[in-house]
């Protein structure tokens, strides 16, 4: 479904030098994977990410799509189908219940599709009827991160690329949306990839995991093969030194 071949970012500073913010970065994603990138502040993952849904391109290196090179395919459709819910998603202004349904409304879908849709996204994440009239300053951080996935949820992107979509949410809520992510998967008809520091979560979502180091792909393997402890350990050890070099 999604192949990268060899990928760098590289970021120019002070117009003369460059600095990677990812390297040699090479990974297949097929239907029914859900993808864990893990790694230390400034790894690389949220870059990654928006790579992959072309808020940043490639300095060298391919990405395709279903065999299909990522610069072919309009970035409209592209999104439609690769979706990203970055950590902080807005609003724009509308209310809960528009928000949901505006992407559905660009699609031209039908009134009743759309209600629909909306309503089983609302019945399957547990989104209080009372939370479809409020806007986003009315709303919690964590209550706006479940909206937001949500908004990306009634579309049904091929792709999900979430940016720690649990980091504002409270334990039970943080499960259960990790239990509905899995059973969306599957029927292996889409696939998730996720940035997540939660390493218990991790553990009980993935099917695969990457581990990033200073823009490198250090780990790319099933989770049956990850040994979690040391990988915890590895990452604490590294987010420690990357806290002493920025200090």
């Amino acid at each position: 479904m999604l192949r990268l071949e060899s990928v760098n970012l590289y970021q120019r500073l002070q117009h003369q030098h460059q600095y990677p913010i990812l390297q040699d970065i090479s990974f297949r994603v097929s239907p029914g994977d859900r993808l864990v990138i893990v790694g230390e502040s400034g790894a690389g993952k949220t870059s990654l990410l928006r790579l992959i849904n072309r808020l940043n391109e490639p300095t060298s290196g391919k990405i395709y799509l279903k065999n299909q090179e990522y610069r072919q395919i309009p970035v409209i459709q592209l999104r439609q189908q690769v979706m990203l819910v970055q950590q902080e998603s807005k609003l724009l202004g509308m209310t809960v219940g528009e928000a949901l349904a505006y992407p559905l409304i660009l699609r031209g879908l039908p009134k009743q599709t759309i209600q629909e849709k909306v309503s089983y996204w609302q019945e399957q994440l547990q989104i209080p009827e009372q939370w479809l009239g409020r806007t986003e300053v009315q709303l919690a951080a964590g209550q706006r991160q479940l909206i937001a996935i949500a908004r990306a949820l009634v579309t049904e992107p091929q792709i999900l690329l979430l940016d720690e979509p649990t980091s504002a949410l409270d334990t039970a809520t943080s499960t259960h949306l990790i239990n509905i992510l899995t059973h969306l998967t599957q029927p292996h008809s889409s696939a998730i990839l996720m940035v997540n520091r939660q390493i218990d979560l991790a553990q009980e979502f993935c099917t695969h995991l990457l581990h990033l180091q200073q823009g490198q792909l250090v780990v790319n393997q099933p989770a049956a093969d990850i040994h979690w402890d040391k990988l915890t350990a590895s990452l604490t050890q590294a987010e420690t030194q990357a806290l002493v070099e920025w200090t």
